[in-house]
């Protein structure tokens, strides 16, 4: 009996002594910080340029640094998500073409990092507004790019810039939240 007892106690203190010496390693998913996304509130943008639009009251404007004289380069700053939209106007002047194709080449150099680029065309005929938007879906620099003309006289080209590394999956919600202000820019644009 006292040997069965001893074997018994034995096997028990071995099951419990290796069940606690687990060595497999589960590490935690990877978490992100919770985003506070602000209410959808909008307002005309003041700037003396040749067109307006529709911004969200939770973002600022800024001068380009990097053209100065040129105050319709301006950009959308973001500053609670983190991100920038930089616009450039450009006159139209017999170059659409090659306004159009500066605007193409530039959205497709991402293509590095992209595993699918969307165009949609935006066309506001009443409003004699046309152009182009660049839906781009992976860890590229910059996931949204577009331009608007009338053809004739203006060209305004725009990119959607987050100020971190990209990872598509980090910035998701802030990128769906952000490409509904600038659909809201498509819909309220007009040229002065």
């Amino acid at each position: 009996m006292k040997i069965r007892h001893s074997i018994i106690l034995g096997l028990t203190i071995t099951l419990i002594l290796f069940s606690c010496g687990n060595d497999v390693y589960t590490p935690k998913p990877t978490g992100y910080f919770r985003i506070d996304l602000p209410k959808k509130e909008y307002k005309p943008l003041e700037k003396d340029c040749p067109f307006l639009f529709e911004v969200p009251t939770y973002t600022s404007t800024k001068q380009n640094i990097n053209n100065p004289d040129k105050p319709c380069w301006f950009d959308i700053v973001f500053d609670n998500l983190n991100a920038n939209i930089y616009l450039s106007y450009l006159t139209v002047d017999g170059n659409l073409n090659k306004y159009l194709e500066e605007s193409r080449t530039l959205a497709f150099k991402h293509t590095v990092k992209a595993f699918d680029i969307e165009q949609q065309i935006i066309s506001y005929p009443e409003k004699n507004v046309w152009g182009l938007m660049y839906s781009i879906e992976g860890n590229a620099a910059s996931n949204y790019q577009f331009h608007l003309t009338d053809s004739n006289n203006h060209f305004l080209r725009g990119s959607l810039y987050f100020n971190n590394i990209p990872n598509q999956d980090s910035i998701q919600p802030v990128l769906d939240f952000i490409k509904e202000d600038i659909t809201r820019i498509f819909e309220t644009f007009e040229w002065k």
